[in-house]
Order: C-alpha cells, then sequence, then structure tokens
C-alpha cells in the first residue's frame, strides 16, 4: 500500500509539547488533548507502534518532555451513519448449533467492514444468515460474532459467537490461549529443522504502517509465540504446520519472514519473488506459473479446537487445503519428481 493509499483509512494528528510542559505520562498527555477516545485505546496505540515521539516509538510510562513532536495514527472508523447491509453471499458451514458457528473463509474474502471494504465482507454474509449477534467487549459495532479474524488473502476456520455467552466463553479462551489453531503454510526454502519455536515481539513497521515487524523491547509491539513442524518438504519450498501460541496480526507471516522463510507468494512479506532456486529460465516460469495458481500468500487455518461454550465437550474441526493451495503443491511435487529424474540421467 503506498503512503497516498494509507491516507484513506488513516487519521493522524499532531500534538507539539510546550517548551514549558512538566513531566507527564504520554497516555494522560493525550488524554487531556483529545475527545472520545479511551485510555485504554491510547494505551494500545502506543504498544502498536501508532504514536511516535519525534519520529520513535515510546513505551506507555514515557513521560512527554519539552518540544516534544507526538504523532499519532489511528484508523478512521467509518461514516456514523454506516449500518451493516445483508448480502447473500453463501458460506461453508464447517459446524453450527444454538452457540456457535464455525465457517470456512475463503481467501479474498475481508473479514470486517472498513474503509475501502464496506460490503462483500464475512461480516455482510452473516447479517443476511443471522440476526442478532453478539459483539466482544471492545470491539466496533460492525464486528458481530466475530471473536477472531484472519486475514483477507488467508483462508481457513473461523469460529463465530451466535450468543454473549458463548462470545464471552470464546474470547476467554483465546486470551489465556487455551484455544488450539494450526495453520498450513508453504515457506520459501528448505526448513533446516523439523520442528522448532518462535518467539519474539511484533510491531508496526515505523517506514510502512500497514506492515509489522520483529521488534527487540517490550514497548515496542507485543509478544509473539508460533510454534511450526514441517509436513514436506520440496527442496526450494517447505510446507510446514503452524501453531499459534498468541495471535498477532501477520504474526505467521513476519515470524516466518524472520527466520528466511517468508510465505510463498505473500506480496507484503517478500514472498512473492523467487527467493529459493535456480537462475534457469524454466524454473523462473515455473515459479510464475504458481503464482497464478495461487495469487495470495501460502496459508490456510486448517484445524480449530475449543472447549464448548456449554457443553464443556473439545471440540475439533479440520478442513481441507483450498483448491488453490492443493494444486500449488501438487506442481511443486510434479516438479521436484522431474528434477530428481533428470538428476538421476545425468
Amino acid at each position: 500500500m503506498q503512503k497516498d493509499e494509507q491516507k484513506d483509512w488513516i487519521s493522524e494528528r499532531v500534538f507539539w509539547v510546550d517548551p514549558k510542559q512538566t513531566p507527564i505520562r504520554i497516555d494522560k498527555f493525550i488524554m487531556e488533548r483529545t475527545t472520545k477516545i479511551s485510555r485504554n485505546k491510547v494505551q494500545n496505540a502506543i504498544r502498536d507502534g501508532r504514536i511516535s515521539v519525534n519520529g520513535d516509538t515510546v513505551s506507555v510510562n514515557y513521560k512527554v518532555r519539552p518540544n516534544d513532536k507526538i504523532v499519532m495514527e489511528l484508523e478512521k472508523p467509518l461514516d456514523p451513519d454506516y449500518s451493516i447491509e445483508p448480502e447473500d453471499i453463501p458460506l461453508e458451514m464447517v459446524y453450527e448449533d444454538d452457540d456457535l458457528l464455525v465457517v470456512n473463509k475463503p481467501a479474498g474474502m475481508v473479514v470486517h467492514p472498513g474503509i475501502g471494504n464496506t460490503s462483500g465482507t464475512l461480516v455482510n454474509a452473516l447479517a443476511w444468515h443471522f440476526k442478532d449477534l453478539p459483539v466482544k467487549e471492545g470491539n466496533e459495532a460492525d464486528r458481530p460474532g466475530l471473536v477472531h479474524r484472519i486475514d483477507k488473502d488467508t483462508s481457513g476456520l473461523l469460529v463465530i459467537a451466535k450468543t454473549e455467552e458463548a462470545m464471552t466463553h470464546l474470547s476467554k479462551q483465546f486470551a489465556d490461549h487455551s484455544l488450539e489453531r494450526k495453520y498450513y503454510a508453504l515457506v520459501w526454502g528448505d526448513v533446516a529443522e523439523d520442528e522448532g519455536t518462535i518467539e519474539s515481539f511484533i510491531g508496526r513497521n515505523p517506514k510502512n504502517r500497514t506492515e509489522r515487524i520483529v521488534v527487540e523491547e517490550a514497548y515496542q509491539g507485543k509478544w509473539a509465540v508460533t510454534h511450526y513442524k514441517v509436513v514436506k518438504r520440496f527442496y526450494y519450498v517447505t510446507l510446514i504446520e503452524c501453531q499459534l501460541e498468541t495471535g498477532r496480526t501477520h504474526q505467521i507471516r513476519v515470524h516466518l519472514k524472520s527466520i528466511g522463510h517468508p510465505l510463498f507468494n505473500d506480496a507484503k512479506y517478500g514472498g512473492n519473488r523467487i527467493v529459493k532456486g535456480t537462475v534457469f529460465t524454466r524454473y523462473k516460469q515455473f515459479v510464475e506459473n504458481c503464482f497464478k495458481v495461487i495469487p495470495r500468500q501460502a496459508l490456510h487455518a486448517k484445524t480449530l479446537g475449543f472447549e464448548h461454550p456449554t457443553t464443556g465437550e473439545r471440540v475439533f474441526l479440520d478442513s481441507d487445503l483450498p483448491e488453490d493451495f492443493a494444486q500449488v503443491l501438487d506442481k511443486w511435487h510434479h516438479y521436484l519428481s522431474h528434477r530428481k529424474e533428470e538428476m538421476g540421467n545425468d
């Protein structure tokens, strides 16, 4: 996303600290100069790196100093008169009862409305199929039923709460990490270890606010933990299973890039170019054909396990890889088979 495009959905405010200002915590300083914004929202913006001082991110404990320049970036809310338009969009429901449902979201579908995406979202589809879904505490009113979300171009399983009780129960499972989520990811390169864990703080990239990066200090981001296990190796790329212990924005995509294995065809994080392989034209053409087969990051939320909010029983759901993902794996399998045959004939 280019800088001028960001302005469509980001609101920016600049505060100049008076030369005679006495030391005061930054969140309190901002609260005294703004309306209709909670202290919690300000603190979260600081942790996400969306509030900077003199061009640098700071901690929530930072005390403003004379002549500081504070820049605050917040997502613009939808028009106050906006209401969710129910749309007859088909949903693949893999589980449903009186308390909740689980849908298999296709790649390309935005989860909830936002600036530039006010229709065609999962929420628009839910509004057609269901009435009066609960809203998670802290969420905007335009996100009924949503307990969690996945990126637009990530496919896979999402749980939707149909009652307030289910929303509270499921949200708690996300908060205490007892809900089990596993993703399949096709990444560039031959991952060295058969399994491992990536741990780091993840924060916003100050040079591109729509991206996340691994950061060094706690005040710059949020702690994130991803466990991974190799499923199948294709020499140039590797299919791995990722289990999330935390659920940060772009977590898998950022973590895998940080260890040198960006997701296949992930344009935002450098996977939409040849990262591993030969310089031969034939190989380049093969990769470009693969990109056409799966024109998005190769990431699928495959399994979901949680405690049912009413019965207390463990629910476990699994989904098949979507056609584009399965097809690109098949192409890599055949390419690798031909490569081995050619090497064997040398």
